[in-house]
């Protein structure tokens, strides 16, 4: 009987000993094998235009570019490939955000090997890994999570800029008495008294 072929996977990570560790870890699976490394955003994009990995192992912080930029570019090129991020960030705005890029699983990195390696094996059967801090951090906000259209965004963006409703609306292209209801509106869904509040909430969530 034929064995099944190994999920390959490429790690970009620029903390070179954690990814000499991911090696060992993965050099003991039966399953799974390092295709390539790669410790910049460039190394990824030169390695990818040669070969496709089942899945990336991705770190957010890189030298020459983010990772979540690079998660976007990657699906948006190449959507076959399956995104684990692996990061010391575990913050809900960064994890929500790295999904909404395209990845499917999200790993701090002191996480226990054996989720490292779960959440690769999970996202190559189409679903979606949580390590159990970040599963924990998820649960706790999604309850109440503030999930903004990209015009309330690019609004908000100004508004935290300190730009006036009539210079917003010149910026949209709409008029002052609509940026005026998209304004209510937001301090509406965002539970915020007053406009200071606002922007207290849009910097400490990280939400543009």
């Amino acid at each position: 009987m034929k064995k099944p072929d190994k999920i390959n996977i490429l790690i970009v990570d620029d903390h070179r000993i954690l990814v000499e560790g991911l090696k060992k870890l993965f050099d003991n699976s039966e399953i799974i094998q390092v295709a390539g490394t790669a410790y910049t955003g460039m190394e990824c994009r030169s390695i990818l235009s040669k070969k496709i990995p089942d899945v990336i192992l991705l770190d957010i912080s890189l030298p020459d570019v983010s990772g979540i930029d690079l998660c976007k570019e990657i699906k948006t090129q190449y959507p076959e490939i399956r995104i684990v991020v692996l990061s010391s960030f575990n913050e809900y705005a960064i994890v929500r955000q790295m999904f909404e890029n395209g990845a499917s699983g999200y790993v701090v990195k002191n996480a226990m090997p054996e989720e490292i390696i779960m959440s690769v094996e999970k996202v190559m059967e189409n679903e979606t890994f949580l390590c159990e801090e970040i599963d924990l951090l998820m649960r706790k906000r999604t309850h109440n999570p503030v999930w903004l259209t990209p015009r309330e965004k690019e609004l908000l963006r100004h508004i935290v800029d300190g730009y006036t409703n009539p210079e917003i609306a010149e910026k949209m292209y709409l008029g002052v008495e609509t940026i005026n209801s998209y304004r209510k509106n937001l301090l509406i869904k965002m539970g915020a008294r007053n406009t200071a509040l606002l922007v207290r909430m849009a910097l400490e969530q990280k939400l543009i």
